[in-house]
């Protein structure tokens, strides 16, 4: 396993000190986590990715790649309504070709609120937090890129598109090849349900227990036993989302050109806003998502201008996010290897068991990244 060279200490404290300001309590996160959980966040393609062991007769698991998840996790266990957690250590992700460090630092900062009020001011106190604690490595060549799941998802809104479809278009907002797929159907007649698969096609209309059930008898009949850690309810379900978005009415070419206008910009935040405005149609959740965004850039003030980016189809390698996401990336690394990366996350609570409407909002920082005379 190729290990990611130590930062200087100077260095290393001064990024830690960027993130301390966040006043948040300092957490660990065990360095085997539960891989179904993980391929549920991240999709199937991860596990390329991820370095997994299993003791005998065991569930599968996997070195940390992250700690998002874990923090979560343990908010969740403990009961809290509210929580500020700061971390440090390694997580692990397999690089199959080059020679980047398939183990490395990361530091990062969580925030958990309740259900209520404007997310915007957390949201703009972690992409700042997450920016002092990058330009604190000491590189010159930092931009701090800013995108938002949930816009995408008030933008669809705006469009008038029939609810299977916006649903369908918001669930792969986070997954570029899914999100292609659908554009590129464009202009195209309804298919039959059949044609998302023989089985899937059974399946649609079932409850999820008798779905799984049914997958069950299947495969008994067949002799197929499953492997990967997937139960048949998730399998059962995967088919079934598979088999509606292929029974689902396609765009037509004015709104699937809508949508890719959308996912292309790429500018300054006010020039970036204002194509969006452009672009949508009416709704209200359209203009509080602007409303919030006017907010987040007022709090970000601080960062030159010059030094921001805005282009909202932003997404990171975790499809939880669904809301504000950013990276803070150096011209000298490029787009693929972010400096420090966030966004928010609330809907990953509810899946992990959280209180309903609960928020979440947080950063990692890859301080090797961030040091002026580290990764080149």
């Amino acid at each position: 396993m190729r290990v990611e060279p130590p930062v200087p200490p100077e260095a290393l404290a001064a990024i830690r000190a960027a993130l301390a300001a966040a006043g948040a309590e300092a957490v660990d996160a065990p360095i085997l986590q539960p891989l179904g959980l993980l391929l549920d966040l991240a999709g199937e393609a991860m596990r390329a990715r991820l370095f997994v062991v299993q003791a005998e007769g065991g569930a599968e698991a996997c070195l940390r790649p992250d700690f998002t998840a874990a923090v979560a996790r343990r908010h969740i266990e403990s009961g809290a309504v509210a929580g500020r957690y700061i971390y440090e250590g390694p997580a692990f992700r397999s690089e199959p070709e080059g020679d980047r460090p398939e183990e490395f630092l990361q530091l990062g900062v969580e925030l958990f609120a309740p259900a209520g009020g404007s997310a915007a001011p957390a949201d703009a106190e972690v992409a700042g937090l997450a920016w002092r604690a990058a330009m604190a490595g000491g590189r010159e060549d930092l931009t701090l890129w800013l995108g938002d799941v949930g816009l995408f998802a008030a933008f669809i809104e705006s469009l008038g598109l029939p609810e299977a479809l916006a649903a369908r278009l918001k669930r792969v907002a986070g997954r570029p090849r899914l999100l292609q797929a659908e554009l590129a159907r464009a202009g195209e007649a309804v298919a039959s349900t059949a044609d998302g698969g023989q089985l899937a096609a059974m399946l649609s209309g079932l409850s999820q227990p008798q779905a799984a059930a049914m997958l069950e008898e299947v495969w008994a009949l067949a002799g197929v036993e499953p492997v990967g850690g997937r139960g048949a309810g998730e399998i059962a379900a995967r088919l079934v989302r598979r088999a509606e978005a292929a029974a689902a009415p396609a765009l037509t070419d004015a709104q699937a050109g809508a949508i890719r206008a959308f996912m292309a910009i790429s500018e300054a935040p006010s020039a970036g806003l204002k194509q969006v405005r452009s672009l949508a149609g009416r709704g209200a959740g359209l203009d509080a998502a602007l409303d919030d965004w006017d907010a987040r850039l007022a709090a970000l003030s601080d960062i030159p201008p010059g030094r921001m980016s805005f282009a909202p189809a932003l997404g990171h390698a975790f499809d939880y996010y669904d809301g504000l996401t950013f990276e803070v990336r150096s011209a000298a690394l490029g787009a693929d290897r972010p400096v420090a990366a966030g966004g928010r996350y609330d809907g990953l609570l509810a899946r992990l068991g959280g209180a309903s409407g609960a928020r979440a909002v947080g950063c990692v920082v890859r301080p090797w990244r961030a040091f002026a005379g580290g990764e080149a």
